[in-house]
Formats: structure tokens, C-alpha cells, sequence
């Protein structure tokens, strides 16, 4: 169970702001392209430590990212570049926020251990991987196995409510983080969860595929 399950949930609330995009004849590539500039955005105040503006630059952009997807289906849209585009963009903005963070230079372990700051940037270094593995594996699976089918624009595959620390969580924690003053425990977090949800989906698919 993640966060990604309530997304037909989370939608509902944003269909004004889906609704405002369509009027305005924001087109779903342009919605995704805005929310990469946020994500660059987010990115660069991290690096000055300005976490509060990059958190919520960072808030945004996923709330564009949800959009996106929505706008396609309002206006017949959908084209596989369009999902391909928001996979690589969402890659995108997850790398470069986590690197902000290791480029801020803020002490993350080393603040309270007696290793060198180097191994701050590991811990971001773990984050980054985390994150990357953690959703590589769906589009691996959908190479290797076959799955295709669409529901409401997004590939239905086993691995939708698998893993308990996705893409929504990773989002969520770093912005919490950033608002709060805690973001190397933030770092910390997504280097340990991304991790160990990308072992849980490899354990359960070792399971069902075997």
C-alpha cells in the first residue's frame, strides 16, 4: 500500500485547477515542461539553502505533475510521448532536488557522527539511487513481462500498490523536510525507504514472475 493507490482520490480536488488548464489551452506536454522548470527551481534554492521556496516550488511541480495527465484525457491528448515525457521528467526533478540538497552543503550525518562531510553526499548519493531503482523497475517490467493495458491513461501493472515508499512519498517527505527545518533527516529517510521499497518490489516480484 503507497500513497500512489488515493491517487483517483487526490485527482478530485484538483480537477479546478485540470479544468483552468483546458480554458487557458495549456497543453498536457506544456503542463509537464512547467512542472520540470519548478522542479529546476526547487532544485536551485536547495542549493542556497532556501528550503521553504524550494519546498514549495517543489509542491508545484507535483501538483502540475498530477495535472498533467488529467488535462490529456479532458482533451483527448493522450499520446505515448506525452508518458514518456512525464516519466523522464519526473526522474528529472527527483535527481535534481535530492542533488540541491548534497550541492547545499548542510550536514546530514556528519553533523553527529565523526565521519568527514563526503559522506553527507553519500547519503544523498543512496537517495538518488533509491529513488531511481525504486520506479526503474516498472518500466523494466513492463518490457520484460509485457504489460501494456491503460486504465484512465496510466499502464496497469502488478507493481501499482507494491512498495511502500514511492515517488508520492519521496515528494512528500522532502517537502515536509524542507518546511520544517529537517531536511538532511528528510535525506536520511528517502535513502533508507527508497531502498528497502525497491527490495520489496523485487521480493514480490521474484514471487509472481518466477
Amino acid at each position: 500500500m503507497n500513497i500512489t493507490t488515493l491517487r483517483p482520490h487526490c485527482m478530485r480536488y484538483l480537477e479546478p485547477i485540470a479544468n483552468l488548464c483546458v480554458r487557458l489551452g495549456i497543453s498536457p506536454n506544456q503542463i509537464t515542461i512547467l512542472s520540470l522548470i519548478f522542479g529546476i527551481g526547487c532544485a536551485v534554492s536547495f542549493v542556497y539553502q532556501q528550503f521553504i521556496p524550494g519546498s514549495i516550488l517543489l509542491f508545484i511541480s507535483a501538483i502540475l505533475d498530477l495535472v498533467d495527465g488529467s488535462v490529456a484525457r479532458k482533451t483527448n491528448h493522450d499520446s505515448n510521448f506525452g508518458a514518456v515525457l512525464d516519466w523522464i521528467v519526473d526522474k528529472y526533478i527527483d535527481v535534481l532536488a535530492l542533488l540541491g540538497v548534497g550541492l547545499s552543503g548542510i550536514a546530514i550525518i556528519s553533523g553527529f557522527t565523526t565521519l568527514p562531510p563526503i559522506a553527507d553526499f553519500g547519503v544523498v548519493t543512496l537517495a538518488i539511487i533509491g529513488s531511481m531503482m525504486n520506479t526503474f523497475i516498472k518500466p523494466v517490467v513492463y518490457a520484460e513481462v509485457g504489460y501494456s493495458d491503460r486504465v484512465c491513461g496510466k499502464i496497469d501493472d502488478p507493481l501499482e500498490g507494491v512498495g511502500f515508499f514511492g515517488r508520492p512519498e519521496t515528494l512528500l517527505v522532502l517537502i515536509l523536510g524542507g518546511v520544517t527545518g529537517f531536511i538532511w533527516v528528510s535525506v536520511i529517510i528517502i535513502a533508507i525507504c527508497t531502498n528497502l521499497s525497491a527490495l520489496q518490489r523485487i521480493i514480490y516480484l521474484s514471487g509472481r514472475l518466477a
